[in-house]
């Protein structure tokens, strides 16, 4: 059990002292961004239903089963308690203002790469932000009780950073906050089916992506998506997420990247998804200005001499992963 009493009693403190509570999250939401703020804004809510509890950001079109972002203004942050779920820098804040409230909280299982607000509730042991405020509920108690409305948000979360309890981030205290969300009746089938579930295009999108894998000899597969090849099969970069994952299931790849060509007026740019098995990667997404977990990660990238060299290094990550594997003579 990492979370600190203390730091539970700060943020209940903060929430209980202010009428205005305004949440956010990172850009390019997954399911722990959108279920750890949206989850949260119930969590308060439901205890306190006289509070104005907003979430702020874009809308989401592949997430917006789990719930949508309200209307918030700048002059809604005047005094308001200002609450940042899932970000570990504020670049990556998705939303205005943020730092326009009386108090920033932020609540995060990233590497503390970015140390902002005035309460930081920052635990990278846990395997999801979902995670953490799910034992906030817990160690408050009556104070914060948890409900089934909240339970299918952090499950959700929950399952999606987990990969489904598949991820080496999976503990064991993991399965005990899944078991105490499942006890709440929410519905495990109807939200894992959101997971699973795909259109025919994105099924054939999958078949592209597994012609088109390149795999290095050190082992690093990787995958470019132009524009064109989003038009082709009617997709979204959003919907593109589904295959990040697909790599992975080859034998021999322990880290790839999905090159995503972006849309932009001048010159050339690339978003980048790191993913891996073994190798630590997220050293490399900062070595171009990116960053995230040690085993997935983003960056983007403005240059194809960058691309060269992005791949240049995640080669020489996985190279050294393969060398300390190796069984000694």
């Amino acid at each position: 059990m990492y979370l600190k009493q203390a730091d539970a009693e700060k943020l209940y403190q903060l929430i209980e002292a202010n009428s205005q509570i305004i949440i956010h999250r990172h850009q390019r939401p997954d399911p722990d961004a959108i279920g750890s703020q949206l989850g949260l804004k119930t969590l308060i809510q439901e205890r306190f239903p006289n509070k104005k509890v907003l979430a702020a950001g874009s809308t989401s079109q592949g997430l917006k089963w789990l719930g949508k972002m309200d209307n918030v203004t700048e002059a809604d942050y005047e005094g308001a308690l200002v609450i940042v779920t899932d970000t570990a820098n504020q670049p990556r804040i998705d939303g205005h203002h943020y730092n326009k409230g009386a108090h920033l909280v932020k609540i995060d299982h990233h590497p503390p790469v970015d140390q902002y607000g005035d309460l930081q509730i920052v635990y990278p042991e846990a395997s999801s932000t979902c995670e953490i405020i799910a034992e906030i509920s817990r160690v408050l108690a009556d104070e914060l009780p948890m409900s089934a409305n909240t339970a299918r948000l952090l499950y959700a979360g929950l399952i999606g950073d987990t990969g489904r309890f598949l991820h080496d981030s999976t503990t064991p205290l993991t399965f005990e906050v899944a078991s105490r969300l499942a006890q709440t009746g929410i519905n495990l089938f109807e939200i894992s089916d959101h997971f699973c579930t795909m259109t025919l295009n994105q099924a054939k999108f999958q078949a592209y992506v597994l012609e088109q894998l390149q795999v290095s000899q050190a082992g690093v597969g990787q995958v470019m998506i132009t524009q064109d090849i989003l038009s082709q099969f009617q997709l979204t970069e959003e919907q593109t997420n589904a295959i990040t994952g697909l790599p992975g299931t080859i034998e021999g790849i322990d880290a790839w990247i999905i090159i995503i060509e972006q849309n932009v007026s001048q010159g050339e740019a690339w978003r980048c998804r790191l993913r891996s098995k073994g190798p630590i990667i997220n050293t490399v997404a900062a070595q171009f200005g990116g960053g995230g977990h040690p085993k997935a990660s983003g960056v983007n990238i403005h240059s194809r001499e960058n691309l060269a060299k992005l791949l240049t290094e995640m080669d020489k990550a996985t190279t050294s992963y393969r060398a300390e594997q190796a069984p000694s003579s």
